[in-house]
């Protein structure tokens, strides 16, 4: 576990990425780091290889949404949103039943923080068919599920909705109305806590690759998103 340990230093390496806030983790041995990154499940909740919660667990990961808000600094406009954690086996097939009700023709945002920096990137593609879009999301699975470093949002401007599936593996929804999209998390058993914390709440780690950076590169050219690979840049 030496590499991950340098990274979390401040290093670098071609093999492994990770984005740590600081706190707890600094202060681990190899030892103490190894077994917390080998731990996958949290009682029936299982984690994705993207992310690892705080060692001293103050947030511990389950399933379960919560309503809340999102405030345009700008204009002071107040959209809803849901915000949902779901264990990694339902993930995938809730993202996909989540962004059916936003139409036949939706545009995507990729989220990239691989190279940006400490922020992050966007990559956006407009009017995408929708059945063209899962079939390719269903083909990148493994990329979505297990980065840390990619995020991806599926959005109808004209509906005023989007449903993400960021780079904590968190499901978001926004706009109203939320109803169709309460209905699909409770049909998928991920029920309504409005006392749930998440991953994003406490100090946490992301996991990715450069392997994982390499398929993000060819999603986004498979998106449409055409152009120079993302360039580097100093961590």
């Amino acid at each position: 576990m030496g590499f991950l340990k340098r990274i979390l230093r401040g290093g670098a390496t071609e093999e492994a990425q990770r984005n740590v806030s600081d706190g707890s983790f600094e202060t681990l041995t190899d030892e103490e780091l190894q077994a917390h990154m080998g731990i996958r499940t949290y009682g029936v909740f299982e984690l994705t290889d993207a992310i690892r919660p705080s060692y001293d667990l103050r947030i511990v990961p389950r399933q379960g949404f919560r309503h809340d808000e999102y405030v345009d600094d700008a204009s002071g406009t107040r959209t809803p949103v849901i915000m949902a954690s779901a264990s990694r086996d339902r993930l995938i097939d809730l993202f996909l039943e989540l962004i059916e009700p936003l139409g036949e023709v939706v545009d995507v945002v990729l989220e990239t923080s691989h190279r940006a920096g400490g922020g992050h990137d966007d990559l956006y593609r407009e009017h995408i068919d929708m059945p063209v879009l899962k079939s390719i999301l269903l083909e990148f699975e493994d990329l979505l599920l297990n980065d840390g470093c990619t995020g991806i949002a599926v959005i109808n401007p004209s509906k005023r909705q989007e449903v993400q599936l960021d780079e904590h593996k968190l499901l978001i929804a926004y706009g109203d109305p939320l109803k169709s999209f309460e209905s699909v998390l409770i049909a998928g058993d991920v029920y309504p806590e409005e006392d749930i914390r998440f991953i994003t709440e406490a100090e946490h780690v992301h996991s990715s690759s450069e392997k994982m950076y390499d398929q993000f590169n060819v999603l986004k050219n498979r998106l449409g998103m055409d152009g120079e690979d993302c360039e580097a840049s100093a961590w």
